[in-house]
């Protein structure tokens, strides 16, 4: 079972999510976007989409720095392994409880108010029960990691997700035996990268940065 989960099912959920993301956009693209319920009732959305988008953007930032930057490096610039597992258990924490608050938010609007309730389908509640689930997972994590203050937990989760994205085999001997917490909460982070291209997630990919740089509008007057 650890074979499959964390050696054969990454690059299963990395294939649907690549693949899927471009049939997806081939195929659908007016699909291709947040379904964003503001019309509807502006009231907390706010406040919850701003918690949730500010705390998911720190923790996945997070995991990829931390997951996939080389050991050497944060040993050549004087990271210990300690100092690291404490900044992310500081860092994440904090951004996964700004994240939870945004997401019961969103949840509470999106399964108490009758009229966003009734333009939600099953993947749109579904996929923010998933996300509640995933972060729940993460936090639960914090606990068991003050038990290995020293880093060395950590170390096992870099070197496999090293071993997974640069196609070497022997990935799931690292985690094999990490507390289940860890191990749910690595499987269900896969399941969601996997269902990616078929959920409302796909937004995030195309972010408006361009928006920010893009040149001023001319509005003129209209003339009476």
């Amino acid at each position: 079972m650890d074979y499959f989960l964390f050696q054969i099912f990454p690059y299963i959920a990395i294939a649907f999510f690549v693949l899927g993301c471009i049939l997806r956009f081939d195929r659908d693209p007016y699909t291709w976007r947040s379904k964003s319920s503001q019309l509807l009732r502006r009231k907390q959305l706010i406040w919850g989409s701003v918690l949730f988008h500010l705390g998911i953007i720190v923790i996945l930032l997070g995991h990829a720095v931390g997951l996939l930057t080389p050991i050497a490096v944060f040993d050549a610039i004087g990271i210990s392994h300690g100092a690291k597992q404490i900044l992310a258990m500081v860092a994440g924490g904090t951004a996964g409880f700004f994240c939870f608050i945004g997401l019961v938010i969103l949840l509470h609007r999106r399964l108490l108010d009758p009229r966003i309730r009734a333009n939600s389908s099953f993947a749109d509640i579904a996929i923010l029960f998933l996300l509640l689930a995933q972060l729940c997972l993460g936090m639960l994590t914090i606990p068991v990691s003050m038990n290995h203050l020293d880093g060395h937990e950590m170390v096992k989760f870099m070197e496999w997700a090293q071993h997974i994205v640069t196609f070497r085999s022997g990935a799931h001997e690292f985690v094999s035996d990490v507390a289940l917490v860890f191990k749910c909460h690595l499987t269900l982070g896969m399941f969601i990268l996997l269902i990616f291209p078929f959920t409302r997630l796909v937004h995030a990919l195309s972010a408006p940065v361009g928006f920010l740089f893009r040149p001023y509008q001319i509005v003129r007057r209209r003339e009476s």
